[in-house]
């Protein structure tokens, strides 16, 4: 009988640490966070970006979202190694730049999915607390604001933009059928500014919020391509510990929207005229 109890214990005591490590770790984030806010503001918006699954909206099942997202992921990685080998014999880089012409993506594992599915959107996802006010209060502020995804526009993301009416608060979206790259390629989020008919100077702070790894690597890589400063913010623990892990300071984590919209008062508070910058139309 001991045999027996003994590899439950273990099962049982595995799982008492890793809650009890992620309670400790989204502690220490909180208490960094606040203490770090004080002596050193994360810089003001003039432009947010808004990841949509996990972020603006977040999954009743979340073990769905990672499915679609990594047999959408293998399937598009599969078909540019196929098209590496056939069609261009091995020769130049297996994934494209962004900027190069490039066709829409075909996505059949992803469509095929959602139309499996076959469940409306509210039985799927709902607005992460918060969210409405920290939309508002950009609103208020005439901050402008898009949405991107790696998830299907058509079937999905639409469809939540329109049942929880979140449409009117984005001046662009961007989901997967509209590039070929998704994240954590740097694409979604220029193509999201293209759309916003938005060319970034060099006193444009962009704000690109995300719960994923993923995102903040794409935040990081956006830089590159365009004048504005693009800011990673984690939402959540998951983009948090990338956040820490690239030094990029525990001010740019927040673990609610409502603890998002406290700092922000404080942020537009200590620069109420903001930098500012004239809008040219975009070129990127």
């Amino acid at each position: 009988m001991p045999s027996k109890l003994q590899p439950q214990s273990r099962l049982c005591y595995k799982i008492l640490r890793d809650i009890l490590a992620l309670f400790i770790l989204n502690k220490l984030i909180t208490s960094l966070f606040h203490l770090n806010i004080c002596l050193m503001p994360i810089r003001k918006p003039t432009i947010v970006i808004f990841d949509m699954d996990g972020t603006a909206v977040r999954h009743v099942n979340p073990r769905l979202l990672h499915i679609l997202e990594f047999l959408d992921n293998l399937s598009y990685k599969t078909g540019k190694v196929f098209a590496w080998i056939f069609k261009r014999k091995g020769k130049g880089p297996i994934v494209p730049p962004h900027h190069k012409p490039r066709k829409q993506p075909r996505l059949l594992v992803h469509r095929a999915i959602h139309k499996f599915r076959r469940k409306p959107v509210e039985q799927i996802v709902e607005p992460c607390p918060g969210l409405y006010d920290v939309l508002e209060f950009f609103e208020r502020n005439t901050i402008p604001l898009s949405l991107v995804s790696n998830g299907l526009g058509k079937g999905y993301g639409h469809d939540i933009l329109k049942k929880f009416n979140l449409g009117k608060y984005f001046k662009a979206t961007v989901f997967r059928e509209d590039i070929v790259n998704s994240k954590p390629h740097p694409e979604p989020l220029l193509t999201a500014l293209r759309r916003m008919d938005i060319d970034p100077d060099e006193n444009d702070v962009i704000w690109y919020i995300g719960d994923r790894r993923k995102d903040v690597t794409a935040a990081l890589a956006a830089s590159e391509y365009c004048k504005g400063t693009f800011i990673p913010v984690a939402f959540g623990l998951n983009a948090a510990t990338a956040i820490l892990e690239k030094n990029i300071g525990p001010q740019h984590i927040v673990m609610s929207f409502h603890d998002m919209y406290d700092h922000l008062q404080e942020i537009f508070d200590q620069d109420p005229e903001g930098n500012g910058s004239s809008r040219k139309p975009a070129t990127i």
